[in-house]
């Protein structure tokens, strides 16, 4: 109704709105509450640019669009540091981000019209399509399937990312500091990979990029379980994960039209989104909650198995084979 630039556009303002919010919070519960519209701006903003550029662009387009999202994860924290070290504390971390924000929204703004003629040039390449409910989404050939491995790579992403370190400390006897550093290398990985992958698609189509995506994968997990007590091997392991990580998430964004058809790839998206959101959500607890149990030496099998299940979905959903052509 709307269009996808007023909604990313508008998003990007709500986010800016709410970062501006914790910037002046004292209390934890209005940290809660900004967190809300927070919250609703990224994942509008998440569903609507992505089905965007699934729609109108190629592939190497969206894994560089998902590379910016690693070059802002790396920024951030260097940002609050800067404002925890200058002694401005972390309300300043969260104001100075916020101005870039909105310096960000009113750019969306300026540019409103040059999306409006972009949709203009695609409306005789595709057609509209109604509404569609969480049922309905859900009957579609292939949706629970795509939607299993979206929430299996994000349950990766952010297990690996949160706990990586402590698995180094406590299994692999690596100093904490030292590990801090290492994790780190995983989203940086993740980011260096999206930069390469945006290339690699001019050779390979999205599924060939998710099946080599899970191979390097599991390449890094592999190396994660080998008993051996090397600071460099953490390093590399962690790196090839990154890697692998890399192409996985927009390839499945960016095949997405040609599956369930451009008029449906809206709806699609979203609920990629909503189930990408509750594996970063959930699953990294539930690790967390595992290890009292087992430990923290099973990481790499929770990974390793996480791996396997979204291969297997990914396998099952591309069986059903395209129904449009990419253009």
């Amino acid at each position: 109704q709307f269009g996808p630039g007023k909604v990313t556009a508008f998003s990007v303002l709500l986010t800016a709105m709410a970062l501006f919010g914790f910037s002046i919070s004292n209390q934890f519960w209005m940290l809660c509450l900004w967190a809300i519209p927070y919250g609703l701006g990224a994942g509008s903003v998440d569903a609507s640019l992505n089905n965007y550029v699934a729609l109108h662009y190629k592939s190497h387009h969206m894994s560089w669009l998902h590379c910016m999202w690693g070059v802002g994860a790396a920024i951030g924290p260097y940002i609050m540091s800067y404002a925890l070290t200058n002694g401005s504390g972390w309300q300043s971390g969260y104001l100075y981000i916020a101005i870039i924000q909105i310096v960000l929204t009113t750019s969306l703004f300026i540019s409103l019209p040059l999306w409006q003629t972009h949709e203009a040039k695609s409306n005789g390449k595709r057609a509209e399509g109604k509404p569609l409910s969480i049922p309905e989404i859900l009957s579609l050939k292939g949706a629970k399937e795509i939607m299993i491995a979206f929430f299996c790579y994000c349950a990766i992403e952010s297990t690996a990312g949160l706990w990586a370190s402590s698995y180094f400390v406590l299994v692999k006897g690596i100093e904490p500091e030292t590990a801090a550093g290492y994790a780190a290398l995983f989203y940086i990985g993740i980011t260096i990979g999206r930069a390469l992958s945006g290339f690699l698609t001019f050779k390979f189509n999205d599924e060939q990029m998710i099946r080599i995506g899970i191979g390097v994968l599991a390449t890094g997990i592999i190396l994660l379980l080998l008993p051996i007590k090397m600071p460099v091997i953490a390093l590399i392991s962690l790196i090839i994960m990154g890697l692998g990580c890399a192409p996985i998430y927009p390839s499945i964004i960016h095949m997405s039209p040609r599956y369930f058809g451009k008029d449906k790839s809206q709806a699609i998206i979203g609920v990629q989104m909503a189930s990408a959101y509750v594996g970063a959500m959930a699953m990294p607890p539930i690790f967390g909650w595992i290890t009292k149990v087992t430990g923290m030496g099973i990481l790499p099998i929770y990974l390793g198995l996480l791996t396997i299940l979204m291969l297997y979905m990914s396998e099952r959903f591309t069986q059903n084979g395209p129904i449009e052509e990419e253009g």
